[in-house]
């Protein structure tokens, strides 16, 4: 199955929103094993907008084109996939009362260009978008398959898992049931936690199970693909796999499938009937703005302290340098000064020069119940982003582990000595 994908729209021009969506199509697509392999860019231009239609449609088996939907006169798709297939475009009557649906529930009067979005090539099939105005449609053009998605990032993703995908499966007679199993790691690096899993997928003899990764500093996610006949055939498959991934990896799986660490974390606290309180120096707030807006956290969170300057944490008189005797001292002043039952403090000491790949610092992990008390000290390389990134993370993770009752302290692939 030779497959394209077409971003078209203003948004070309930035790249952001087209870089975002290319990317979580291609990804989406892999993970069920369907490969893209080419990718193309195109304004608002009829010109050009033909030109690329008639080239994927004389080269691929499908094509997904990705913006162009929306009311105004420089959103083309409709019209020019009409015109690349030699139809006429016509008024979708159902997608239209939608649409005035739509604008009636917020109490809203429907613009007169928005019929625009109703008008679809007469060979089309309708797509639905559920929370949108833009609907979907998939139409053949030459010998491809086409199907054209929304530009709006929510709209097009939930619109792309949901009908996409399961009518391009179909076509090239995939198994009906396919899974993906993801776990999300922090600590080991790719090509150790590829040395670690070596010859999993082989626990299912049938070869239903792909495995795959995908790193994104400083986590990488681990993903199980599996075919099966139906629900039943893919669980099957899976459970020894699972189970297999998560001895191997242990301690350094830190979230599955759509959680996320701080997530894991928050929910830890919830069970424990526990508060908390962060305090944070060079990652300028990101640990407690990953806690903070998730649902319940305002039960949870109950403070966060943003400082590059040591001595004015929480009223505590500091040594001259960071260490452990310190980081302990401000870890218990932050707890017993908010009243939250548990406090974590990330305190990050960056070496001095210009940005370079061996800029490093070092980061003091302290974290208290009241009860018990846990330090870490970590050195990472690799620039300040390199550090800030890893020095959230580690906090973090540090954290899940100490509410879990898991080793705070076990080395990971990141860290220097």
């Amino acid at each position: 199955m030779r497959i394209e994908i077409i971003c078209t729209g203003d948004e070309v021009l930035t790249g952001k929103i087209v870089n975002t969506n290319f990317s979580y199509m291609a990804q989406k697509l892999e993970d069920v094993g369907l490969s893209v392999i080419w990718g193309t860019t195109v304004g608002d231009d009829r010109e050009t907008l033909l030109s690329a239609f008639q080239l994927a449609a004389s080269r691929a088996d499908a094509v997904i084109v990705n913006g162009g939907l929306g009311p105004t006169v420089d959103d083309l798709s409709q019209e020019i996939a009409a015109q690349a297939a030699g139809v006429e475009l016509v008024l979708h009557e159902d997608w239209l009362r939608r649409m005035e649906d739509f604008f009636t529930r917020r109490m809203r009067t429907m613009p007169p260009n928005n019929v625009k979005q109703a008008m679809l090539p007469a060979t089309a099939e309708m797509i639905d978008n559920p929370i949108g105005t833009a609907c979907g449609f998939a139409m053949d053009i030459g010998k491809a398959r086409f199907f054209f998605t929304p530009g709006v990032p929510r709209e097009l993703r939930r619109m792309l898992e949901e009908q996409v995908i399961p009518r391009i499966l179909a076509r090239v007679g995939q198994p009906a049931s396919i899974h993906l199993k993801r776990f999300h790691s922090y600590g080991l690096g790719e090509s150790h936690i590829d040395e670690l899993l070596k010859g999993v997928e082989l626990l299912d003899a049938e070869g239903g199970v792909k495995l795959g990764f995908r790193a994104h500093y400083p986590e990488i996610e681990t993903k199980l693909t599996v075919r099966g006949a139906d629900l039943a055939d893919v669980q099957r498959k899976l459970a020894p796999c699972i189970a297999e991934v998560k001895r191997r990896l242990g301690n350094f799986i830190i979230a599955e499938d759509d959680q996320t660490l701080e997530g894991v974390t928050l929910d830890a606290l919830v069970r424990l009937g526990g508060t908390l309180t962060v305090v944070e120096t060079f990652t300028g707030g990101q640990i407690a703005a990953r806690i903070a807006h998730l649902p319940g956290a305002e039960k949870v969170f109950h403070h966060g302290t943003v400082s590059r300057h040591l001595a004015s944490l929480h009223s505590v008189t500091l040594p001259a340098e960071l260490n452990q005797e310190a980081t302990e001292a401000v870890t218990r002043a932050a707890r017993e000064q908010t009243g939250s039952t548990h406090a974590l403090v990330v305190l990050t000491e960056l070496d001095e020069g210009p940005d370079r790949i061996d800029l490093g610092g070092s980061i003091f992990i302290g974290i208290t119940d009241g009860e018990r008390m846990a330090f870490r000290r970590s050195r990472i390389l690799g620039g300040r982003e390199w550090v800030r990134l890893g020095a959230v993370e580690l906090g973090l993770d540090c954290l899940r582990r100490f509410l879990l009752g898991l080793p705070v302290v076990e080395r990971i692939d990141f860290e220097k000595q």
